[in-house]
């Protein structure tokens, strides 16, 4: 991993998601078809439930270390 930053890593993956969910509402609406967009409201579920668990081991990981470091990060194994 090139960064350093727990958090830009998280909010790059929910700004990919959310270009991932703008394809299908598009695709959706030119196709006339509902699954598309059905589909986008499953992924905002999954990439809310992403943010929820990546930010809970943030916390958990700053309260056991005291500083939060991408580099120590597999200390939390086991």
């Amino acid at each position: 991993m090139t960064r350093k930053n727990f958090l830009v890593i998280l909010m790059s993956i929910e700004i990919m998601l959310l270009a991932v969910n703008l394809n299908f509402i598009f695709f959706s609406v030119y196709l006339d078809d509902i699954i598309g967009q059905m589909f986008a409201l499953y992924v905002l579920t999954v990439a809310a439930a992403e943010s929820a668990i990546g930010l809970a081991i943030l916390v958990v990981y700053y309260r056991i270390r005291g500083v939060i470091a991408i580099d120590n990060i597999s200390a939390l194994k086991g």
